[in-house]
């Protein structure tokens, strides 16, 4: 190794990374915003909010103070957990004192730790406790920023338990002390390989919201196919064309509520109804069908797919004949010109009045329904697993709904979300998916509004025996041979309020409970995974029904930070943060002995922006791909802790993949998920070195004969990082794969050139030392002799 070399290196990452640290003004800038609560308004500290994390308390500015004229203070009678939070700038990977000032009017402990100040999400990071009555007291601690740019400080009454009494705050200090030189090295040592990565960490979730199933994976053109709205409704799919007088009946009607009844001017005035809006492209077939029904006279109907104004810039389908019963009829259309306003006509120039059951139109070269585009990218995604129906979805869901004719399912209201479901997209399709696409199925059942009794029946028909009644049902709808579903998930977040069938913790547990012994009656094969929460949620989960799963799921998502560098790391600090929790609750939970209950983080992302691809439908930047990326590093590095992590979702809502009407393209946070999947091994070599300010994994092949290292640097500046390797003995050839760019907010559009790609490149002669590129992921792949 040359030594000389080494320490040039590191010289220039010191100063680099300085020019790095101190380019963005907020960093330099110490935290001295109303840090002694002089500064109210509305009878409220500026720059402090009060939170109640649990039990009953209050929080208010007092005129008591140890300087000037205010302070706050917490109190509470019968036991609270009680904060004063703000939020302050500091510099990253830097050394910190926080100090401040505590008097306390008989402060009882109970379960917490009294009246203290902490940093809230630095893993318990506090001051001493002060209980009792005192006189105005002085308590502080250090600690390192690691990679923050901001901290959030809580005065806080409580402490991860209840605690009595009153205390009052002033004066808090955030001073800064010095910032680490950061020398970033690896060492491995091949001989030592952590617990295999689970390949489903690289899972994904799709969910009945936005346009993630419909309009992303699901090949239908139309909305309202079976008119759940009213024609002529405001912001309705559909609106009256002609003369024709459109009036929405329920008696007779062929799906859901009512059909539209078309009564006809006659005299040879055409009427009907049109959906506007559609895109087309010139030379491509499209094909559907049409439901009808009407009075002999009304016939015949012509439906038109017409992509100009003029006369030559339609195609027309005649239905010849109705009659009272509805009839179904084939469409087929073939566009002359791209457009992307053609519109589908349904009229007549007869008299009477005829009646339209449902409508479809697709591209003809939908897979069995599907967008062959999106499952192009899909496949090359290569998930191994999907999560689906949902979501705050599933709650309000009968997947009954889902079930044979698709034309004769009802529509519904979204029960969760905006919009309305069709129920084109059911337990079939997504099995049919799970195989087009080449991955095993996740289903969740619902425990909101849901019974036992509706899950044990969807388990039954989609895993049981012709012999079985749901089993004879699944083969009348075209399956045949049971579909063996391994993965099963018992409801979708009951710990929030917002969830349908929402319910206290103690009851939801028991409520836990029954589902899961029920459903393993029906097939005792299945892996079942909870809901979960850290903190309190997790805690009872773990404790009262640990003996009811295989796996807890957990859910976070992050938004967009203000500083680059917090922005990409929010993602691996959150799933360093959630395997830490459960690693305690290895240790300080009696149930969990002897048991090996490993985290299903079945949600997680970034999520922040403008809707620009529909409901949720989110834009992603490159920042946004590193932050992914060191989130997969996250995995790896705590391979031990989680058995699946599926991002959420897959298709324009927050998702990997972004599609319009006719074109689609992976997201910028998609590159990165397929780089791993494609070429990172499966067992970890753990490190104790130092890689900051880089987020670092390694991890061998199964075969032994390929080290790969990923490196994500959140730098503006290219970096070397030096590489000490003990028992493997590199060849010195491989390949690198890079995603990186000047610009953070670059990003990529379907249709357009893309913004940000995955170079692809060979390497010789690497020995002791990794290239970084700024702005950057370097995924490296290294033969071994």
């Amino acid at each position: 190794m040359d030594h000389t070399r080494n320490s040039s290196t590191s010289i220039f990452l010191c100063v680099a990374f300085a020019l790095f640290l101190f380019a963005d003004a907020s960093y330099a800038a110490d935290a001295t915003s109303n840090l002694s609560f002089e500064t109210v308004e509305n009878d409220a500290p500026e720059s402090w909010v009060f939170h109640h994390w649990n039990g009953e308390g209050q929080g208010a500015i007092a005129d008591v103070a140890h300087s000037g004229r205010h302070s706050v203070v917490l109190s509470s009678e019968k036991g609270g957990d009680l904060s004063w939070m703000g939020d302050f700038p500091v510099r990253p990977f830097s050394k910190y004192r926080l100090s401040g000032w505590i008097k306390t009017e008989d402060i009882q402990a109970g379960t917490g730790l009294g009246a203290l100040f902490n940093m809230h999400g630095m893993a318990r990071l506090h001051t001493p406790a002060v209980t009792g009555t005192r006189d105005w007291t002085q308590i502080e601690l250090t600690f390192e920023t690691l990679d923050r740019t901001k901290v959030q400080v809580n005065c806080l009454l409580g402490g991860w338990g209840l605690s009595t009494g009153k205390a009052w705050f002033d004066d808090v200090k955030l001073e800064w002390i010095s910032t680490m030189e950061l020398n970033p090295s690896l060492s491995l040592d091949g001989k030592k390989t952590g617990e295999p990565v689970s390949p489903y960490i690289y899972g994904q979730f799709i969910e009945h919201l936005g346009r993630c199933i419909y309009g992303g994976i699901w090949a239908e053109m139309l909305e309202d196919r079976k008119f759940f709205d009213a024609v002529d409704q405001e912001d309705g799919a559909w609106q009256t064309l002609g003369s024709a007088q459109v009036k929405m009946v329920e008696t007779g009607s062929y799906v859901g509520r009512w059909s539209p009844l078309v009564t006809l001017p006659g005299g040879g005035v055409a009427g009907g109804i049109v959906q506007k809006n559609l895109a087309v492209r010139k030379g491509d077939e499209y094909v559907g069908r049409i439901v009808l029904a009407g009075s002999e006279h009304a016939a015949p109907v012509d439906v038109s797919l017409v992509w100009g104004e003029g006369p030559d810039t339609r195609e027309t389908i005649r239905i010849e004949s109705l009659s009272s019963d509805f009839k179904k009829s084939p469409l087929r259309f073939k566009a002359e010109a791209d457009s992307d306003d053609a519109r589908l006509e349904i009229v007549s120039r007869g008299q009477g009045a005829f009646m339209i059951g449902t409508v479809s139109l697709m591209p003809a070269d939908n897979v069995d329904g599907m967008r062959p585009d999106t499952l192009k990218l899909l496949k090359e995604l290569n998930s191994p697993i999907y999560r689906w129906p949902g979501g705050n979805f599933v709650s309000g869901y009968d997947w009954r709904d889902g079930i044979g004719d698709p034309d004769k399912r009802p529509p519904r209201k979204n029960p969760a979300w905006l919009g309305i479901e069709h129920n084109d997209f059911g337990l079939h399709e997504f099995m049919h998916f799970c195989e087009e696409v080449g991955t095993e199925p996740l289903i969740v059942v619902n425990s909101g509004l849901g019974s036992t009794e509706l899950a044990v029946d969807e388990i039954e028909y989609v895993n049981g025996t012709t012999d079985s009644k749901m089993g004879r049902w699944r083969a009348e709808n075209g399956h045949k041979a049971p579909y063996n579903v391994k993965w099963w998930g018992i409801g979708n977040e009951m710990y929030g309020d917002w969830q349908l069938g929402h319910i206290p913790l103690e009851e939801y547990v028991k409520k836990n409970n029954e589902f899961a012994d029920a459903m393993r009656a029906v097939d005792p094969k299945v892996k079942l995974i909870a809901v979960g929460a850290v903190g309190d949620w997790s805690k009872a989960m773990l404790e009262h029904s640990c003996g009811h799963m295989d796996y807890l799921s957990e859910h976070f998502y992050c938004g967009e930070e203000e500083s680059l560098i917090s922005h990409i790391y929010s993602i691996p600090n959150n799933i360093q943060r959630i395997a830490d929790a459960h690693r305690e609750y290895r240790q300080s939970i009696p149930a969990l002995k002897g048991k090996d209950i490993r985290i299903a983080l079945d949600e997680w992302n970034y999520w922040y922006g403008p809707h620009l691809y529909g409901e949720l439908g989110v834009r992603y930047y490159l920042k946004d791909a590193l932050g992914v990326a060191a989130g997969l590093n996250a995995f790896i590095r705590n391979s031990e802790m989680y058995i699946m992590a599926n991002y959420a979702q897959t298709v324009n809502v927050i998702g990997c993949i972004k599609t319009t009407q006719t074109d689609a393209c992976f997201a910028t946070t998609g590159l990165a998920l397929k780089l791993y999947r494609e070429e990172f091994g499966s067992n970890p070599l753990p490190f104790d070195s130092d890689t900051k300010p880089l987020d670092v994994a390694a991890a061998l092949s199964d075969d032994g004969k390929t080290l790969t290292v990923g490196i994500v640097n959140p730098t503006q500046n290219d970096l070397d990082i030096p590489l000490e390797l003990k028992d493997i003995d590199l060849a010195g050839n491989g390949k690198l794969w890079i995603i990186a760019g000047s610009d953070p907010m670059a990003f990529n559009e379907p249709g357009k050139k893309p913004g940000v790609v995955i170079e692809e490149q060979k390497v010789s002669g690497i020995t002791n030392q990794l290239k970084a590129p700024a702005l950057g992921l370097a995924l490296y792949a290294l033969e071994i002799r």
